[in-house]
C-alpha cells in the first residue's frame, strides 16, 4: 500500500520578503509533516537541508525569473519534493567557474544550484505552459521512515 501524499502550496507575488515567507511556510509544513521538532541530528540536518533548498530556489527565481509564482511541498514515500514555479521558460543552468576572470569557486554568488544538487537526492526543472517548475527531492529523516 502506498503512503498518502501530503501537499502544501503557497501562491506568491513579487520578490519583496518572499524568501522569508517561503521559509516560514516551509518550517510550518515541516512541523505538520512531523520533521520538526527534530528528534535527532539526522532530523535536524534533513530539515536544514530542506530550508536551504527552499532559500536557494526562491532566491534564484527572484534573481533570474522575476520572482516565484508558487511553492509546493509534496511528501510521499519518504521523499519531500520541493517545487518552485515561475514565469520564465529558460531552464536553470548551474554556473560554470572555468574562466580565471570569473574569480573561480571562491567568488560570491552563483553557487545556489550546486548547493541544491549537493543536498538533494535529485533535482531538475520541467516546462509548463507559462513558465517552468524547478524541483528538488530531499529524503525524509531516518526516524520518520521507521514509523
Amino acid at each position: 500500500m502506498n503512503a498518502p501524499v501530503l501537499i502544501r502550496g503557497l501562491a506568491l507575488f513579487g520578490t519583496s520578503g518572499v524568501v522569508g515567507r517561503c521559509l516560514d511556510f516551509t518550517a510550518a509544513a515541516l512541523v505538520d509533516f512531523g520533521w520538526l521538532p527534530a528528534l535527532d541530528q539526522d532530523g535536524r540536518e534533513a530539515a536544514e537541508d530542506v530550508l536551504l533548498v527552499v532559500s536557494e530556489l526562491i532566491t534564484n527565481a527572484c534573481l533570474h525569473a522575476g520572482g516565484p509564482q508558487e511553492i509546493a511541498l509534496l511528501l510521499h514515500d519518504g521523499l519531500l519534493r520541493i517545487e518552485v514555479s515561475d514565469a520564465d521558460l529558460r531552464p536553470p543552468v548551474p554556473r560554470s567557474f572555468d574562466g580565471a576572470a570569473e574569480g573561480g569557486p571562491a567568488q560570491p554568488g552563483g553557487h545556489g544550484l550546486r548547493v541544491v544538487a549537493r543536498v538533494s537526492r535529485s533535482w531538475g526543472s520541467q516546462e509548463r505552459g507559462d513558465g517552468k517548475t524547478v524541483w528538488s527531492e530531499v529524503p525524509a529523516p531516518g526516524d520518520l521512515l521507521r514509523t
